[in-house]
């Protein structure tokens, strides 16, 4: 993970003026990395930059915030994505991390705060705002995990079989040829979009949905 200061930020806005104060307020503590007004223009500098966090709306012309999202998260699962949006919206909230975004602010948030859950998101916290936080509570029965399971990247997939059969995170890594700061990047991903807490329910999840199985015939 990058540190606050080095870290860079990719904004998806699609109304110029707010796009323009969004900017002014990130750049204070951030390095920006570009940003795009709507999903495809948005999906290809995401690819060419790797920002290490992408600050987007959730209402976006091409698709919405969560197009964005799901296209990133098919070539590139350690990018963080941090909603900035004025909707406040149950539906919208639950969409967004469906998608497999990392934190939901709403645009009444003051500049402090904004800047704060940039930090706090890049350390691997899920920031809200108070407006939203109250949905997390049961988000788990709007997300089903069996089928968070079918959403997860095919690396993401690949770290699950290992870890769930007990690999050590270190064996993890190894055998999959990354670090263990992007395995637990990986791990932080998964946990979210499975609304998951340890490898332990990761485990017992796996096998509940026939993911794993006990005589390795896995899915």
């Amino acid at each position: 993970m990058s540190e606050p200061a080095s870290a860079s930020v990719f904004i998806v806005e699609d109304h110029p003026l707010v796009r323009r104060g969004i900017e002014a307020i990130i750049a204070k503590r951030y390095r920006l990395a570009g940003s795009a007004d709507e999903v495809v223009t948005a999906v290809e500098m995401i690819r060419e930059r790797r920002p290490d966090l992408v600050l987007l709306d959730v209402k976006i012309p091409g698709g919405g915030g969560s197009a964005v999202v799901e296209a990133v998260r098919r070539f590139d699962s350690d990018v963080h994505f941090l909603v900035l949006s004025v909707s406040a919206s149950r539906e919208d909230v639950v969409r967004m991390f469906q998608a497999g975004i990392d934190g939901y602010l709403v645009k009444t948030a003051d500049e402090n705060f904004v800047l704060e859950s940039i930090a706090h998101t890049l350390a691997g916290s899920r920031p809200v705002s108070p407006e939203v936080a109250g949905y997390l509570l049961n988000i788990d029965r709007d997300i089903p995990a069996a089928a968070g399971i079918e959403r997860l990247t095919p690396r993401e997939r690949e770290v699950t079989t290992l870890v769930a059969r007990g690999y050590s995170y270190r064996e993890t890594a190894t055998t999959l040829s990354m670090s263990v700061k992007t395995l637990e990047n990986h791990m932080h991903h998964i946990f979210t979009k499975l609304g998951l807490a340890s490898r332990h329910e990761l485990t017992r999840l796996a096998y509940e949905t026939g993911f794993l199985r006990p005589d390795g015939a896995d899915n």
